[in-house]
């Protein structure tokens, strides 16, 4: 079946490409969900207002996350955590946490967008990359410090 993707799907395609796509898959997700339109005739006449709809839309997210990279960058993150004597910590720092502090500063960020290699296990200052949109990331700068 070909649908027309209303929305970025990822291993999929991106806004307003016109896809072939398994008719089950259509049928019971991308359409329900809203994420793409059924490509006949009408739906295909309306594409080009739909594409300019949409680069539109795009161009606000870009925007907006851009915005928010500015924001984030100027950010310093303290996480207090009980560690031993060497440094060590009791357990460990992960994206979770981060999103956490950065939502007490405001900033609403899903910790899947925090990309972290490992959790965070001693205590010191690392720069955390965040991936806020396909374009742009920025990174945040975490100090654990012990209690």
């Amino acid at each position: 079946m070909k649908v027309i993707l209303k929305e970025n799907v990822k291993n999929l395609g991106n806004m307003g490409q016109i896809i072939d796509v398994a008719d089950g898959y259509a049928r019971n997700y991308l359409v329900p969900q809203g994420f793409a339109v059924e490509a006949n005739t009408k739906n295909l006449r309306s594409l080009e207002h739909e594409k300019r709809l949409i680069r539109e839309k795009a161009k606000k997210l870009m925007m907006s996350a851009r915005d928010l990279a500015t924001k984030i960058a100027g950010i310093d993150i303290v996480i207090k955590a009980k560690a031993g004597e060497e440094g060590k910590l009791f357990g460990s720092v992960t994206s979770m946490d981060i999103a956490e502090q950065l939502r007490n500063a405001g900033i609403e960020i899903d910790k899947k967008k925090i990309s972290l290699d490992e959790p965070i296990r001693r205590i010191g200052s690392y720069a955390v990359n965040i991936k806020l949109h396909s374009d742009v990331s920025t990174q945040v700068n975490v100090q654990i410090v012990g209690e």
